[in-house]
């Protein structure tokens, strides 16, 4: 069976605008082996992985399992984190809830948490009792073998090097999309994800999030916004050099709105804007979208044109 990262990479896929959509993570730690689909097949009872795949459906929330790098043994508690990544609204918090009653995670306002209140999460009353989160950046690595064995060969190395290095935050995660830009990662608080990782770009992603910045360098995008929009918030970044994770905004603009068949707003906090028009291209050569699947020409976005426009006031 072909491995489709080493595909994607000899044809130089561009990672810019690749990254899963989430307004909010809600992440479970999960111990032991996982199936191609976690919730339902690992031992998280898979009658609750149902409901909660259910609960979460429309509310702009992504669930994934999380596990420490190498073999894991279950222990009397579970992890959780719910991390909300829309700019200027964002927060992480934690829980630690007793594992053999992972059923209270029910009780949680799943589309509340996805809008932005985590009032569910922290209320003692829920059954979660969750705190803000206060440690180093969260890095999780995309490392679930049986949903691509691109994230087995590449991601549990990297997740088990950066553990053995010392890193603080590091976890194992289920599913970020895209097991052709593998090694992939998450970066938890401001939501980039990372293709084609290693460890040093990995440390240096936690580094820049831990100073309120983003790592250009093999950045797929924020996953708060579509993919349009993603690409078009990393090209205005490429163009002016700017780091700073809460900088930017953007949007598209309705039809009607511009003279592309699609734009995007970014703007600036100081007042700047750009306007980039995106257009959807398909691949001239085929390539796997994951390992075991026929070659496919698949789409991209790129950024056809970016404009300056005045700044707002």
């Amino acid at each position: 069976m072909s491995i489709c990262a080493t595909a994607s990479r000899a044809l130089g896929e561009p990672l810019a605008g690749t990254a899963a959509t989430a307004r909010t993570w809600l992440l479970i730690e999960q111990p032991g082996p996982w199936g191609a689909k976690a919730l339902t097949s690992s031992r998280l009872d898979p009658g609750l992985g149902r409901r909660l795949e259910e609960a979460a459906r429309g509310t702009g929330v992504r669930l994934g399992l999380i596990r420490r790098p190498g073999r894991t043994a279950p222990t009397p508690t579970r992890r959780v984190f719910a991390a909300h990544v829309v700019p200027g609204q964002g927060w992480v918090h934690e829980a630690s809830i007793p594992s053999d009653d992972a059923e209270r995670l029910l009780a949680l306002d799943l589309k509340e948490l996805g809008a932005g209140n985590a009032a569910s999460f922290l209320d003692e009353a829920h059954g979660v009792s969750g705190t803000p989160y206060t440690g180093a950046p969260l890095v999780c690595v995309c490392a679930n073998g049986k949903r691509d064995r691109c994230c087995a060969l590449l991601g549990r190395p990297l997740a088990a090097e950066l553990r053995a290095a010392g890193t603080e935050g590091v976890w194992e995660v289920t599913h970020l999309g895209g097991h052709r830009f593998s090694p992939t990662l998450l970066v938890l608080p401001y939501g980039y994800a990372y293709g084609r990782a290693d460890a040093a770009l990995a440390l240096a992603a936690q580094r820049a999030a831990a100073a309120g910045r983003v790592l250009l360098d093999g950045c797929r995008g924020r996953s708060v916004w579509e993919r349009p929009e993603q690409v078009a918030e990393l090209a205005v970044r490429a163009a002016t050099g700017e780091e700073r994770a809460e900088a930017l905004t953007v949007r598209a603009l309705p039809p009607g709105e511009g003279t592309a068949p699609l734009q995007v707003r970014v703007d600036h906090a100081d007042g700047r804007r750009w306007t980039a028009e995106v257009v959807r291209e398909v691949a001239e050569d085929a390539r796997p979208e994951s390992c075991g699947a026929a070659p496919a020409l698949t789409a991209r976005f790129e950024v056809a044109r970016l404009t300056a426009e005045a700044p707002s006031h």
